[in-house]
């Protein structure tokens, strides 16, 4: 389950699963202001407020919130949504995808947990003249309020991020006013009661507030003071490993940049190729002088690469341009590529473990975030390369499932050396690191630097099972380590529907051949898989200071032991 997720909510963090928690509050809210609540005070005075208003009306206030009911309607707010992210796409030299993308989402979601919400609530409008036509919605909570929120907060939260000074008071104020305008000036024209309008704020900030989190980065993450440039006599050497479309053309030439401002005047770039997924990476390295090797691509690519690279003492920084870069969410490292290679070499080489894994059809290799076989290598094997470039790691849910109905594999299971371990599962997952996109825990325990592999048997029965497992996964939140009990074997049973165990050695034996892959590469189908850990073998430049917990996966702490320089690890 990985470059399978090569190209975004951070990880660990999984704040988008609350917004289901958000829409039945919202809901439950409505409920009580239609039922016990709705002749108790101050609801009971709220048809008091909507008669006055509506007796005092004048042509200066009518015309001016004509105004107000034409900026958040539908229509406007789809059009100026699509205005703003083309905008931000459009930018020179700079695309910001990322806002771009959290601008639409937050729009997008709060339009969708309104809808949600009327499904459930039923509430007429104001017994007052109406200025705007009535949509056929439930007035609880007011849509155009929440519209205006999430698109003019929006792009408030987007204009504190890049203004200073006076500006930046002055824009983001505007913004935020706006929705407050809306909100009185539909309970002006009697299209919403009083409560309805605050339930459309708070609809909207929540739905904003989980948006931004998710999705956006800190703000020191953009906001980094630039490096000094190094002078003329640091000059160091790096090996640049590209996928050609993954990394684009701009994306490379940034990269290029960057690394000459850090003292890499000689730069050698190769690019990948089906065939040689590390670009010749091996070849490159012989007989010169190499400080760093950078490899621009998702989980595949940081895979093949890091098969050359682990126990050379050699520098690994990671360009996250693929669809998932699991190994970089787990990592914390921004998803952004560029901002992702500054933070590294502002960093410090820091020793992560690898996964060394054969078997039939496999020949000796590493990978650095997951194996799997059944379900899990299906899913990638049969995900389409047109709805990957359209959907990115998305289409591999669709692939998903196709395959829910496959039959249940038999399985051993040895950890260690011990006593076989006779199973019968869907898929087999084997993790470095454990956290997939949206912060779902699929490894809670796994950790980069933790000396041993995590694994999960997940073999659920029916809508019932999987449900199960799904939410077992989502109540997994970041935090608090489970002890493990001593010995080699540790079992955690969730619903019967996931199995986990840990160990630095692992065989698995398939009573028929299975499909399997590595970080999202898929390998042919075979019925062997021994995997043994190598422990800090793979240098990897990260962000410094390393923290205690910021190689975690979701719900494991302590980081990682020690920072290595890169020459001492090699020794």
């Amino acid at each position: 389950m990985t470059n399978s997720h090569e190209t975004g909510a951070r990880p660990g963090r999984p704040l988008l699963l609350l917004l289901p928690v958000q829409t039945a509050v919202v809901a439950a809210l409505g409920l009580l202001v239609t039922g016990p609540l709705a002749h108790r005070w101050p609801l009971s005075a709220e048809d008091g407020v909507n008669r006055t208003l509506a007796a005092h009306r004048t042509p200066f206030a009518t015309a001016l919130t004509d105004g107000a009911s034409l900026l958040a309607g539908t229509e406007s707010v789809i059009a100026l949504s699509l205005l703003c992210t083309a905008a931000l796409l459009l930018v020179p030299r700079v695309p910001r995808w990322r806002e771009a993308a959290f601008l639409a989402a937050a729009v997008a979601t709060q339009s969708a947990v309104f809808l949600l919400v009327t499904l459930v609530v039923d509430r007429p409008r104001p017994d007052v003249p109406h200025l705007d036509p009535a949509p056929p919605t439930s007035s609880f909570p007011s849509g155009h309020v929440g519209a205006a929120v999430a698109l003019f907060g929006g792009l408030a939260v987007l204009a504190s991020r890049r203004l200073h000074g006076v500006r930046r008071h002055l824009v983001v104020g505007l913004l935020l006013v706006v929705p407050l305008f809306v909100a009185v000036s539909r309970v002006y024209r009697g299209m919403h009661h009083t409560s309805d309008v605050v339930a459309g704020l708070l609809n909207g900030a929540c739905t904003l507030a989980l948006v931004t989190a998710a999705l956006l980065p800190r703000p020191r993450e953009e906001s980094a003071p630039p490096a000094p440039s190094p002078s003329v006599h640091s000059a160091r050497r790096a090996v640049v490993v590209r996928h050609p479309r993954a990394c684009d053309e701009g994306t490379a030439a940034r990269v290029r940049a960057l690394l000459r401002d850090h003292g890499y005047a000689e730069q050698r770039w190769t690019e990948t190729t089906a065939g040689d997924p590390s670009g010749a990476l091996a070849s490159r390295l012989g007989g010169t002088d190499t400080d760093l090797v950078v490899v621009c691509g998702g989980d595949g690519t940081v895979r093949a690469c890091a098969d050359v690279v682990a126990g050379t003492g050699l520098p690994l920084a990671i360009v996250p341009c693929g669809t998932g870069n699991l190994l970089a969410r787990n990592l914390r490292l921004p998803t952004e590529p560029v901002a992702a290679l500054r933070k590294a070499l502002r960093g410090q080489a820091v020793g992560l473990d690898v996964g060394r894994i054969r078997g039939d059809g496999i020949p000796p290799t590493r990978f650095a975030v997951m194996a799997g076989a059944g379900l899990d290598a299906a899913m990638v094997r049969d995900a389409s390369a047109r709805l990957k470039e359209s959907l990115g790691w998305a289409a591999y849910v669709v692939s998903a499932v196709r395959h829910l109905g496959d039959p249940r594999m038999r399985l051993s299971l040895r950890l260690d050396g011990g006593t076989p371990l006779e199973r019968r599962a869907r898929m087999v997952v084997i993790g470095n690191v454990g956290t997939l996109q949206g912060g779902l825990p699929l490894l809670p325990e796994a950790r980069p630097d933790s000396g041993r592999l995590e694994v999960v048997l997940l073999d659920p029965r029916g809508v019932t099972g999987w449900l199960a497992a799904a939410g077992y996964l989502a109540s997994r939140a970041p935090g608090g380590r489970r002890r493990r009990a001593s010995g080699a074997v540790e079992r955690a049973l969730a619903h019967g529907a996931l199995e986990y165990f840990g160990a630095a050695r692992i065989d698995l034996r398939f009573a028929r051949p299975q499909p399997r892959e590595l970080d999202g590469d898929v390998f042919p189908a075979g019925t062997r898989l021994t995997v043994e850990v190598e422990s800090g073998a793979l240098l990897v430049c990260l962000p410094a200071p390393a923290r205690a917990g910021d190689l975690t996966g979701a719900g494991a702490e302590g980081g990682v032991h020690g920072h290595r320089d890169a020459r001492s690890a090699a020794q």
